[in-house]
């Protein structure tokens, strides 16, 4: 990843494909104080004295959080996730939330976390960070399958190893924006308990994505099997850096004593990052207060315009390669219903080579898929983000690409190439 900033940083008039970043348009400054003022009033409503009102703001608050009561209606309301607050932690960030669930899950030397392949960097690094032994689940063209689960559970259990947990992300998964089928999420919290592992749900993406959502895996889990991992940056603004994990699993401590698996990794955090900045918690609590609660709501012209970028990128590949060019080229892409990426597969190696030298005579970047494929994969893979570019920018820099394409598909076609 330093070097597609490096490849940014030296090109930076080239349209880019390659950040998941949040379209900032729709940021109001001012609106910043608005929030914060909606959330100082909750309190005093609930009777927070003027010393309370302070110490939300200018202390450390507890390392566990302190709006975890409006996350969790937030849940409720938006989610239908019926959970008590005290099984949420809040974090600095989702990346908070995997490494603390890492490292409370993954622990002992015959441990291993599994992770859906492709996969987002940021569930592999937290890992590697942990020495945490990480087992790739590849996907097959069209998506997860329960099946590949299964086997690779017995493969690891037939190594000695512990399969401790299972990563994805079931609703327009970075990098590849495949979503899990109603009946594949029912199939998979069965295997989940009948394998007993738990499942590490991210969900960045659902609220920013147009038209009808699915149920999470944690609104379906009846067996407490779900680990849901949540952000704000995405559905309100990624300053904030505020995220926060749904651990309602009962554990038992060394003592025999019994607990709810949220306490561990707030003891966990509480070594880490000690506790979230409570500024950041009031101002994302007053904007979900605003809205009472569904941040859908807040949410409803940016997912829109999420839709309407890849519904262009959709329509300007569709253009750029029609149906017999692409099959003659072998250029194929997939067609998610909503978050910020698409994958794109060509004929030749999309390497770093291919990407710095796309960036340098066509002024386009965009991310190698070899990047999320932790055990090897995706070397003919591009990952394509849509989210933080104008219709215009997409239907030039789509243009470039496609010239891309078709010349490094004669080049490495030819006999001297």
């Amino acid at each position: 990843m330093n070097f597609l900033n490096e490849i940014t940083h030296r090109y930076p008039d080239a349209i880019s494909f390659a950040p998941g970043r949040p379209y900032d348009g729709f940021f109001d400054t001012e609106q910043i104080f608005a929030h914060l003022r909606r959330y100082l009033d909750h309190l005093e409503e609930q009777g927070a004295s003027p010393q309370r009102l302070r110490s939300a703001l200018y202390q450390y608050g507890p390392a566990a959080g302190q709006i975890r009561d409006v996350i969790a209606d937030h849940l409720r309301r938006d989610e239908g996730i019926d959970v008590p607050a005290e099984s949420i932690v809040v974090t600095v960030g989702c990346q908070e939330a995997m490494l603390l669930a890492v490292r409370a899950l993954v622990s002992g030397p015959d441990d291993v976390l599994l992770v859906s392949s492709p996969c987002y960097v940021g569930i592999t690094g937290a890992a590697r960070l942990l020495d945490a032994e990480v087992r790739a689940v590849p996907e097959d063209p069209d998506g997860f399958r329960c099946a590949d689960l299964e086997a690779a559970l017995r493969a690891e259990r037939a190594r000695g190893r512990r399969p401790r947990a299972f990563y994805l992300i079931p609703d327009h998964a970075n990098p590849s924006g495949t979503t899990l089928p109603l009946s594949t999420r029912r199939d998979l919290l069965d295997l989940a308990a009948r394998e007993d592992i738990l499942l590490l749900e991210d969900s960045p993406y659902r609220l920013v994505s147009p038209g009808p959502r699915l149920p999470t895996l944690k609104a379906l889990d009846r067996d407490r099997r779900v680990l849901h991992l949540g952000s704000f940056s995405k559905t309100l603004f990624p300053g904030a850096r505020v995220g926060f994990v749904v651990a309602d699993q009962t554990v038992t401590g060394p003592a025999g004593d019994t607990g709810l698996l949220a306490d561990a990794l707030t003891k966990i955090k509480s070594m880490v990052t000690v506790n979230t900045s409570p500024l950041a918690q009031a101002v994302v609590a007053g904007m979900l207060l605003s809205a009472d609660g569904r941040a859908s709501d807040l949410n409803a012209k940016t997912a829109a315009y999420y839709g309407d970028a890849l519904r262009v990128t959709l329509q300007e590949l569709d253009q750029a390669f029609p149906a017999d060019r692409r099959s003659a080229l072998g250029v194929r892409w997939n067609q998610p219903t909503g978050g910020f990426f698409l994958a794109l597969t060509v004929p030749f190696r999309a390497d770093n080579a291919a990407l710095a030298r796309c960036a340098e005579e066509y002024g386009v970047i965009w991310t190698p898929m070899s990047y999320f494929h932790p055990q090897g994969g995706g070397d003919h893979g591009m990952r394509l983000s849509v989210s933080y570019l104008t219709h215009a920018q997409i239907a030039e820099g789509i243009g470039r690409l496609a010239r891309f394409i078709e010349d490094r598909t004669l080049t490495t076609s030819s006999p001297e190439g």
